[in-house]
């Protein structure tokens, strides 16, 4: 027997299976697992994995890593949160196939879409691609800190295929749905693992236009996911709106059952309808014991707004005497907002509706002080309304003091879906459900006002250990439901599972030390770009292909990360 390239030595073993914790250790040759119990033999390398667990990577499904994977190595804060395989293209949005005319209109659908900064896009994309599969070619010369998978973005080939016809909406013609599948099954042949579409009304550009696949029709969906299907295993992920779900629910359902192509999409406990995601896990898992292949994605935790100074968006950001000054630097207008002719006018005025999908008119009963640690589930007595009643205040003020803390860099959170309650039990029931999935960590995107790349460790440390408010899950159903789980959704057999013969995708983690640290604002994206990211410690390491890309939350510098081309067996 070949000498072991490394041995993960006396750890308490999750193996992705879903059953009880074992312990054992875990040798690695050639970038799979070779063995699984009481290896004799030595490794080239070895870490001491007593008191640890040890878990396979995780495989986040939902992210929007499009723009950065051509020019960073490094998908953080994914790889920094135990992620050893993202899946790109979801929403609908991303940049392959394109026109060189197009180039702008698909940097403002996907700034617009994922908060992220035209300038960024602008300068860190090179475009060296038009087609899909050109678009594949060029990444699979590239080596990453992870693996990547692309899903074929509807909104790209929509706009490709029909030009301004498609960016405004019209509808598709059976030239155009014929162009659009052979294009797709293309994107398959090239390794596309799946096609991805959006028909909510919150994904605009970022001059307000709404995405170009919002009211695609069934034929042209079903077109495209058929060619795609016919040449290989290959998922349709969609996002819906609560206001139209019951016609397009039902609409998605029968794209399932004509083309035969698996579909996932996004599931969350909205406040206009809090018990409407019942109903549409009833009918998913009907649709699942009708033979389709339903996959809905749960988020960790609430979908949350962080609201601050630095960031995207602020409580005050509509009110007049904010907006004169809104366009000075920070320290600029933190030395105006401390004035108290400044605090006052801001104070005196309200917030006013804006056609800004991800602005809401304060709830201050729904906006809370995240704190440190960061608290995600906090009860309604923490929120600012009921704290200023208490304290005789307005909760306008509390915020504006919050925000001007740390010298202006105060955040403020607000819950705006999975909180109808008041709690996450909700979001508990959702992520039990056999045909859901962990997904919408959204990493690489929403920069400046959202930061849920974090929620695979969330899941671990919340869900596992730390809950106060409610009952918990245990530690390998977890683990199976972010690493088996997700893999098998998105068609990657091959990985996901500490056995003999896979991937070897792993990590060891520090499990009582686990920890999430506040997000903080980092400037480090092209041209001095900002985005939110958040410190996490604990990960001992994280092996990707059996080689350790991180130890102790720190990079290597060791790439073994690839581009996915296509769906994967364990061979």
């Amino acid at each position: 027997m070949s000498t072991p390239d490394l041995i993960i030595r006396g750890g308490t073993v999750a193996d992705g299976s879903g059953g009880e914790l074992f312990e054992a250790d875990v040798a690695i040759t050639g970038g799979k697992i070779s063995e699984v119990g009481k290896v004799a033999s030595k490794g080239r390398e070895e870490i001491d994995a007593r008191g640890k667990l040890v878990t396979p990577g995780f495989v986040d499904v939902h992210t929007h890593y499009d723009g950065q994977v051509t020019w960073s190595q490094d998908i953080t804060p994914s790889s920094q949160n135990g992620v050893t395989t993202a899946i790109m293209g979801n929403c609908g949005v991303g940049f392959a196939p394109c026109k060189p005319d197009d180039h702008t209109r698909l940097i403002q659908l996907m700034e617009g879409v994922e908060d992220i900064p035209e300038p960024v896009l602008s300068a860190g994309i090179p475009w060296a691609w038009e087609s899909f599969p050109d678009y594949m070619d060029w990444l699979s010369r590239r080596d990453f800190d992870i693996d990547v998978g692309a899903q074929l973005p509807h909104a790209a080939l929509r706009v490709y295929v029909m030009g301004e016809r498609g960016a405004r909406r019209d509808p598709s013609t059976a030239e155009d749905n014929a162009a659009m599948a052979r294009l797709a099954g293309e994107a398959v042949r090239s390794g596309a693992l799946g096609f991805s579409t959006s028909r909510t009304l919150n994904h605009r550009t970022s001059t307000g236009d709404f995405t170009p696949t919002l009211k695609a029709g069934e034929d042209e969906l079903t077109a495209i996911a058929g060619a795609m299907h016919r040449q290989g295993r290959s998922v349709l992920q969609f996002v819906l709106d609560l206001s139209t779900l019951h016609e397009d629910l039902p609409m998605m359902l029968r794209v399932a059952d004509s083309t035969k192509c698996p579909i996932s999409f996004s599931i969350t406990q909205n406040d206009k309808a809090p018990q409407r995601w019942r109903q549409t896990l009833d009918e998913i898992n009907a649709a699942a014991r009708r033979g389709l292949s339903v996959t809905a994605q749960i988020a960790a935790r609430p979908v949350g707004l962080l609201l601050g100074l630095e960031l995207s968006r602020n409580p005050f950001q509509t009110h007049p005497s904010y907006r004169a000054i809104a366009h000075l630097p920070l320290q600029e207008r933190l030395a105006r907002l401390h004035q108290p002719d400044v605090r006052k006018a801001i104070l005196s005025e309200t917030a006013t509706a804006t056609d800004d999908p991800l602005f809401f008119r304060p709830d201050y009963d729904k906006m809370f002080l995240l704190g440190d640690p960061p608290d995600y589930e906090q009860p309604p007595e923490n929120a600012l309304g009921p704290l200023a009643r208490r304290q005789g205040r307005r909760p306008e003020e509390l915020a504006y003091d919050a925000m001007l803390s740390d010298d202006g860099r105060g955040m403020l959170y607000v819950p705006f879906l999975n909180y109808s309650d008041g709690n996450l039990d909700a979001t508990r029931e959702m992520l039990l459900d056999p045909q859901s999935v962990p997904g919408l960590s959204d990493g690489g995107a929403h920069c400046g006002i959202i930061c849920d790349a974090s929620f695979p460790t969330y899941l671990l440390t919340h869900w596992t250990r730390d809950r106060k408010r409610g009952e918990k899950l245990t530690i390998p159903f977890v683990v199976a439901a972010q690493s088996r789980k997700t893999a098998l959704s998105v068609g990657l057999a091959d990985r996901g599972l500490i056995a003999p013969g896979y991937k070897a995708d792993v990590n060891v983690i520090d499990y009582d030390r686990l920890h999430l640290h506040p997000p903080k604002v980092h400037y480090d994206l092209p041209v001095g770009g900002r985005r939110l990211l958040q410190d996490v410690d604990g990960y001992e390491a994280t092996i990707v292909s059996g080689v350790v890309t991180r130890r102790q939350g720190e990079a290597t510098g060791r790439r073994p990360g690839r581009l996915i081309r296509g769906a994967q067996g364990v061979n």
